[in-house]
């Protein structure tokens, strides 16, 4: 008798699926933690407070390194983030040590201290 046309269902379907896929992959900003080496620093931070990014974290020797916006993702209920900037060493991605940001939002902390930590984890770990 009549031929049901079931376009307008099947388009609506695909517009469905395209919005679920969006909705599922909308948390996933393409950053990670993870590094190339066992050892990985990472500076979390807030993309409004970029200025107070530290200029050396990507001069330390022998570690991988990253900086990860925060306000991107669930960086900061994952990681318990309280205070911008904080960075984390993290061994094999496992923390080993963490350092926060002052009152004024920096890093107190200088690269040659965190060096330090970074080769007492280095000599730690080659036993």
């Amino acid at each position: 008798m009549f031929n049901k046309d079931y376009t307008v269902w099947k388009l609506m379907a695909g517009y469905l699926l395209i919005l679920l896929l969006m909705l599922i992959s909308g948390s996933a900003t393409g950053q990670t933690y993870k590094c190339d080496n066992n050892i990985c620093v990472v500076e979390f931070n807030a993309s409004w407070n970029e200025t107070n990014n530290t200029k050396w974290l990507h001069d330390l020797d022998e570690v991988g390194t990253k900086r990860i916006y925060i306000d991107k993702g669930d960086w900061q209920k994952d990681f318990s983030i309280v205070v911008t900037p904080t960075i984390i060493i993290f061994l094999d991605g496992k923390e080993v040590k963490r350092y926060k940001a002052n009152i004024m939002m920096v890093i107190e902390e200088t690269q040659k201290a965190i060096q330090e930590k970074i080769d007492e984890i280095i000599m730690e770990d080659s036993y």
